[in-house]
């Protein structure tokens, strides 16, 4: 798949997905969002960017916590959204922008914390983008990755991301746990101190905050059915009745920039 196919996957997903991803629970969860504010360890004089900033969330938890915060998404309605949620909870410290992840518009260390929630596994090469946050990350700064990862079985993690593709066609691949890490690595990071929380939900929540193509929902929810007996996902899924729960593991990982 080529980059243009790709934002245009991304472009109609978050488009639609709007308001359904900036309202869900799971997503708005105060105490994930304070986990991620306080692995950042943010003072009043730093400056932070929130890359695929997407409805603001993070941006709007650390708006009290430091002197600006910014966010940079590449879909127009997300970033409505965030301005809305920066109206309605009254923080005027925070700037939007609309831009390329992987050519941030901002010169070298502009920031203190740089950070993206939910988003690598969107990314073809979050190799790429990691490398263009610790550049526009002043020395000394911190950078703070987030997102659920795969199973560290090949096989399983195949599955997972067959379901997650066919779920969001603009999901590109969720990485296993062990790659996550080796990212901060080859972007010239010290290894990342990690801290975990679980995404829980159920898998009609789930639909509803994307748009599979039609009948890709139906094979989705068998997908999750079958898990529940085998473990073919890689993640914890329950049936209680006719509902079907989940846990995806997400992980917080941050590293200091080297001086």
């Amino acid at each position: 798949m080529t980059d243009a196919n790709h934002q245009e996957l991304i472009l109609d997903q978050f488009t639609r997905q709007a308001t359904v991803f900036s309202t869900a629970p799971a997503i708005t969860d105060e105490e994930a969002l304070g986990m991620v504010t306080r692995a950042a360890r943010p003072a009043p004089a730093d400056r932070l960017l929130d890359v695929a900033c997407g409805p603001g969330l993070v941006v709007c938890a650390f708006a009290p916590h430091v002197r600006e915060a910014t966010g940079i998404d590449m879909t127009p309605a997300m970033l409505e959204r965030a301005g809305k949620l920066a109206a309605d909870k009254g923080v005027a410290n925070v700037a939007w922008h609309r831009g390329d992840v992987y050519a941030l518009p901002y010169d070298d260390g502009s920031f203190t914390i740089v950070t993206t929630r939910f988003s690598c596994h969107h990314f073809l090469d979050p190799a790429a983008v990691l490398r263009e946050m610790v550049r526009v990350c002043a020395p000394g700064g911190r950078i703070v990755v987030v997102d659920d990862y795969a199973s560290e079985d090949p096989a399983k993690a195949a599955v997972f991301n067959r379901l997650e593709k066919l779920r969001d066609p603009s999901h590109s691949r969720a990485l296993s746990l062990s790659e996550l890490k080796r990212l901060f690595g080859t972007a010239g990071l010290p290894d990342p101190e990690a801290t975990f929380y679980e995404l829980r939900g159920d898998v009609p929540g789930l639909l509803a905050r994307s748009f599979p193509n039609p009948g890709d929902d139906l094979e989705i929810i068998e997908m999750f059915k079958a898990s529940a007996a085998d473990d073919r996902l890689g993640v914890p899924v329950r049936l209680a009745g006719d509902e079907i729960y989940y846990a995806y593991p997400v992980a917080i990982l941050a590293a200091t920039r080297p001086a």
